[in-house]
């Protein structure tokens, strides 16, 4: 039977850092993926490092991981692809300016740097959005990265740490300090960590409404857009618990290609 100081279950992008985070701190570390690394809902993730308000422990959660990202920015291979675009919240008319203008607030009160732009100033931000728009947000120290890059960085800093990935073997069960595998191994824990993205079969008393995701990439258009763009109707569709929505979010991407969503389909998995 194995001895480690934390067992981490699944190497997408949450697990992989936490590997790479115990690692560094001298810890024995095994990380146990039954599948490709990054392949699950890591691959279908949009990569965006915003900070949303939908509540106060939202922001401030929101704020804190996007900081940690930016101080990661210079030891962050160029695979990540990480940008610090910032992101422009549109809004299509005059009752959607006033979102605009309530966000400004509240993220000034949290020392959140971010501008009002108007119908002009946006046109000069992003010249080939239509006309006619009232206005947006501008969010400028948001970013965006590639999760499967990010996410095999990690995993791949954290087994040069001394990390033991255990590739290939499914935990069956996860409890008091013992995770046992498909194929009977034994692996004894300090702390185990849960990182398997929507399968919580290993916690049946954690209930998780599941929700697809549908994302498109285009083909390169280099320069055409600047910043990621999202509707303000997003806030209003895309976080509804109990129906389909469909809003307009786009991101640019180092590649020069367009990275395209999003809806949402209640009870669905990430395929």
């Amino acid at each position: 039977m194995e001895m480690f100081d934390a067992v981490i279950l699944g190497a997408g992008i949450v697990g992989a850092a936490c590997a790479h985070e115990c690692a560094a701190a001298g810890l024995r570390v095994a990380v146990v993926e039954p599948g490709m690394p990054a392949g699950g809902a890591t691959a279908a993730g949009m990569g965006h490092l915003v900070v949303m308000d939908d509540s106060p422990a939202q922001l401030a959660l929101t704020q804190y991981s996007r900081d940690l990202w930016r101080q990661l920015h210079d030891t962050l291979p160029s695979a990540v692809e990480f940008e610090e675009c910032g992101t422009l919240w549109i809004a299509a008319d005059d009752e959607e300016m006033q979102e605009v203008f309530a966000k400004r607030k509240s993220y000034a009160k949290c020392g959140i740097n971010s501008e009002i732009l108007d119908e002009r100033t946006l046109r000069e931000a992003e010249p080939n959005l239509r006309a006619g728009l009232a206005g947006a947000l501008r969010v400028p120290n948001d970013a965006v990265i590639y999760p499967p890059a990010a996410a095999g960085h990690f995993l791949a800093s954290a087994q040069k740490l001394g990390a033991k990935l255990l590739y290939g073997n499914r935990a069956v069960t996860a409890a008091r300090g013992q995770v046992v595998l498909e194929d009977s191994t034994h692996l004894n824990a300090g702390c185990i960590v849960i990182a398997t993205g929507t399968d919580v079969s290993l916690c049946p008393w954690i209930t998780v409404n599941r929700r697809k995701g549908h994302l498109a990439i285009t083909d390169r258009y280099p320069g055409v857009l600047r910043h990621q763009l999202v509707e303000l109707g997003y806030l209003k569709s895309a976080h509804a618990l109990t129906e389909d929505s469909v809003a307009f979010n786009l991101q640019p991407r180092k590649t020069g290609q367009l990275l395209i969503g999003s809806s949402r389909q209640i009870g669905r998995a990430h395929v």
